[in-house]
């Protein structure tokens, strides 16, 4: 009975212009006023926002994943070029799952990095290195360190 006279008299007032009737909506339709204002039932509107959270969990996991690939990268780069390593990027690669590898594109590009040193490091490479030299500059250099052990073995032994 009580909330029949409350009611009435909320109505009266609202006629009047004073407003009076505001809690009594947001008791019954607050849930549904987002829904409302985006021109959606209640329902739509759930599964609209369960839709945005699946969304936005899957751009984080994605996110995540990128991050976790560039710090694999570094630590990659960091064993290649001996550097410190870095406990962040490391922390990075963990929060991923530790299920993370180099992307195809910087794997095929950190091969083929490896199979050109590789090669440079080996005797034919060296052959190789030779080949591409000039016969003259190899010349004027070994006239050089000659002429550079000359002079210190005269300067330390006088009898030459």
């Amino acid at each position: 009975m009580a909330f029949l006279m409350k009611s009435m008299i909320s109505n009266q007032v609202k006629n009047l212009g004073f407003g009076g009737g505001s809690e009594e909506n947001k008791e019954e339709g607050g849930a549904s006023n987002p829904a409302a204002a985006q021109g959606m039932t209640r329902e739509e509107y759930e599964e609209y926002q369960k839709q945005m959270i699946e969304e936005k969990m899957e751009r984080d996991a994605a996110f995540t994943q990128k991050k976790a690939e560039r710090a694999c990268l570094r630590v990659h780069l960091r064993e290649k070029y001996r550097l410190p390593k870095s406990e962040m990027d490391e922390n990075q690669i963990q929060m991923a799952g530790d299920d993370v590898d180099l992307p195809e594109d910087l794997r095929k590009m950190v091969n083929e990095d490896q199979e050109e040193e590789e090669d440079k490091d080996s005797i034919l490479g060296q052959i190789q290195n030779l080949q591409n030299m000039d016969l003259d500059t190899i010349k004027e250099k070994a006239q050089a360190t000659f002429t550079e052990i000359k002079q210190t073995a005269e300067q330390k032994c006088s009898v030459m």
